[in-house]
């Protein structure tokens, strides 16, 4: 009995101080060296454990976690960031990073929370990046990226927040987009998307955030986004869009619905008649 017990204090110890997967620790350091890690603002002692890594979260033995913001990494992500099989978390937020975001991430499909915004990163969004089912926010923006959203994008079912503003992006929203229906937060302001604003964002019922301001809309603003009980925050002024408002959506709109017209002048969208039967301005 005494061998028995013996033995099993012995496995526990050594799960214990179990080190981390080879592969994983071997991810890191790649990942270390391709955004120069000895001039980061606080950076790894890479012969110490990797559980005492800046920034890296270990649970049994495996990176589920990585979170470096504003910690002055450079250079290019690198493939090797695919070996981290079970990362939940990558925030790599206002960082010096550059060049493309690599079509290998899509092998993160553990990823809940990404956030590389405010960098310097370029190209498309990899078409990969559309099969992480359990992404929940999705976090791009204040960089140069540029293209469309495909309607792949109506595979993220879990995704909460979806912020790219401040980019390069274009064409017209696909309706993909709509069936998110657990988005809180959608926030696409300062690109170049057009088109028309689907009365099908009445879907996104859990919408607390929605922010178009500074694209190419056109077109009558929706009804149906007074149909969004839980919206806290509107701003889809300096578009293109045209037609009556109603006083609910003007009021909440911050810049009260100023679009740009074909001359690029500044211009308030009239509003709907109230029960008075006028018309006027929310001035």
């Amino acid at each position: 009995m005494k061998k028995i017990t013996l033995v099993l204090i012995s496995l526990m110890a050594f799960t214990a101080f179990a080190e981390v997967s080879s592969t994983d620790k071997e991810a890191l350091l790649k990942f270390y060296e391709a955004t120069n890690g000895k001039q980061w603002k606080t950076t790894w002692d890479i012969n110490g454990p990797v559980e005492n890594f800046y920034g890296v979260t270990v649970v049994n033995d495996r990176v589920v976690g990585i979170s470096l913001p504003n910690n002055n990494l450079q250079g290019q992500l690198p493939e090797a960031l695919s070996g981290l099989k079970f990362l939940e978390t990558l925030n790599l937020f206002k960082n010096d990073l550059s060049g493309t975001i690599p079509q290998s991430i899509g092998n993160l499909t553990h990823l809940k929370q990404l956030n590389i915004s405010f960098n310097k990163l370029t190209g498309t969004i990899p078409s990969s990046l559309w099969t992480i089912t359990s992404l929940q926010s999705l976090e791009l923006y204040m960089n140069n990226l540029t293209g469309t959203l495909p309607s792949e994008i109506g595979n993220l079912k879990n995704l909460e927040t979806l912020s790219l503003f401040n980019n390069s992006l274009e064409g017209e929203l696909p309706s993909q987009l709509y069936s998110l229906t657990q988005l809180k937060v959608l926030m696409l302001s300062s690109n170049n998307f057009s088109g028309r604003l689907s009365y099908e964002i009445e879907n996104l019922k859990k919408l607390e955030n929605l922010s178009l301001f500074e694209n190419n809309f056109i077109g009558q603003v929706p009804f149906e986004i007074e149909k969004l009980k839980n919206l806290k925050e509107l701003n889809i002024s300096y578009n293109k869009f045209t037609g009556l408002i109603s006083y609910a959506m003007a009021n909440k709109d911050s810049f009260q619905m100023t679009m740009l017209n074909e001359k690029g002048v500044a211009v308030r969208l009239m509003l709907l008649s109230d029960n008075t039967g006028l018309v006027g301005s929310p001035d």
